[in-house]
This record gives C-alpha cells, structure tokens and sequence, in this order.
C-alpha cells in the first residue's frame, strides 16, 4: 500500500501467548487503509487516470514494495522513494522520464488519490457505537504518519480516534508484536484487554494474535484462507465492521454496552 512500511517478523511471537479476558474488553484498534479507509480503489483509479490505462495495478503494488523496503532498511526517505518508485514503474512501460518530471507525476496522481478517499459505508456507526459502549479506539499503521493522521482528520475520523500508533514512530511494523504493544501501553490497557481489526491475515490479525491480544481478520472480500491459518491461529473472521456491536455484546460480554442496532 501508498506509505507503507514493510511488516517486520514478529520477535519472539511464541512469547506472547493469548490470554484473553472476555469480561474485560478496553480497547479496540483497527488498522487504517483497506480496513477503514477504501484505499486501493482510490489509489488505484488514480494511478488508471495518470496513464491511461487500469491494467497495470499490480506492477504499480510490485515495484512499490521494492521501494517501501528500501525506506524501512534506511535507504531511502519517503520523497526520494517516491520519485524513484515512480520512475521505476514508468520505465517499465516504456516511458523514461527525469527526476523532475517524476516528481510532478507523483504530486498529480497523490493528489487524485486523495480526491478520492472515502469511508467503507460500515466505518462511522461502528466507531460511534464504540464511543457509546466507552471503550477506547486506537489506529495501528504502518505507513507515514503525517500522510495518515492528515487522511484521518479530513474524513472526520480524528474524533473517534483515542491514539494513532505509527510503525515509524514506534520503530517496529505490523506484524512484530512491539507495536501492537505500544498502542495497548498509550491507552493504559494490557493486550489481553484488546482486540485489532485489519484487512490482513498475517499482518493484522494473527499479528495481533501472537501479541496477546485478541485478532480480527476483517475478510471484506471473502478472500479464501486456502491453509488455514486464519482458524488454526484462532482468529476471529467478519465481513463487515457491521458485526463489530454483536462481536462485542456476545462474544467478548462488554459489561455496559449498549445493545446492537
């Protein structure tokens, strides 16, 4: 994803057993694109108006994972990476450009990315029934946190949102449990009285999962778990933030929450 770092592996996971207290639930986090934020259509749509063409998605994830790694090892800062990753990418088809004009390219197709950020329809009655419930809500991200926490506050999410864990921040990604961690220790909570949400299997939700806490595959796709892994690790499967409410009245007893709408 745009502004992604690389997940780490997760150091010493089997250290971190689950131990879940379902009468005590505090904390709920979720990741950020793809979970509450549709950010592959937009980035995607934008990258089809920049060049003409919606064939080439899957070269654009390709070479920007190559690049984001060398951002996470130190390589590269996100400027340079962008500008190089975009060069990369346009050399691939054919189009070699200068530093300059790779740099315009990427100011322009941010900037249609960002037209075209929208909330997943299931976001705000989620977030609202949380707040009501009076459990605290955390972002877990990989990704920039100045791009993040900007994208937040202009899709009236800042509001929701108790505290933002930053993977550059803290100085280690999803799915190593020290991050996971780190949102629990800014809210006061132990991972035992916490659940993440995410769009992925292995960086969300069984990420979670190894750090104690209690991890959530949100499955919006109905991606198949052809291994699975999602039940062997004992991960919770939903396909919608909808189910969050019922999730947490039934599943997990929150003491004092209101009744699913």
């Amino acid at each position: 994803m745009e502004f992604a770092l690389a997940p780490t592996e997760p150091r010493n996971a089997q250290s971190y057993p689950t131990v879940w207290d379902r009468s005590d639930l505090r904390v709920v986090c979720f990741d950020i694109d793809d979970t509450l934020i549709d950010f592959t259509s937009a980035s995607r749509d934008a990258l089809a108006t920049m060049i003409g063409r919606d064939d080439m998605w899957p070269l654009w994830e390709c070479v920007t994972e190559a690049h984001v790694a060398m951002v996470v090892t130190g390589e590269l800062d996100y400027p340079t990476m962008h500008r190089k990753r975009t060069k990369a990418f346009l050399a691939e088809l054919g189009r070699h450009v200068s530093d300059h004009d790779a740099a315009r390219f990427e100011r322009s197709r941010a900037a249609e990315m960002r037209s075209g950020f929208r909330l997943f329809d299931d976001v705000l009655p989620c977030l609202d029934w949380l707040r009501t419930a009076g459990v605290s809500i955390a972002a877990v991200t990989n990704a920039s946190g100045s791009h993040q926490r900007a994208k937040l506050d202009a899709l009236g999410l800042g509001r929701f949102i108790d505290h933002v864990t930053i993977a550059g921040e803290v100085g280690a990604a999803k799915p190593d449990p020290m991050i996971f961690h780190s949102a629990c220790a800014a809210l006061d909570c132990e991972p035992s009285q916490a659940l993440h949400i995410g769009d992925r299997l292995h960086t969300d939700a069984i990420g979670a999962q190894s750090a104690g806490m209690r991890g959530v595959w949100l499955n919006r796709d109905g991606q198949q778990d052809t291994e699975g892994v999602a039940e062997e690790s004992g991960v919770l499967r939903l396909a919608s933030l909808a189910d969050i409410p019922e999730l947490v009245v039934c599943e997990f007893a929150q003491l004092g929450a209101p009744p699913p709408r």
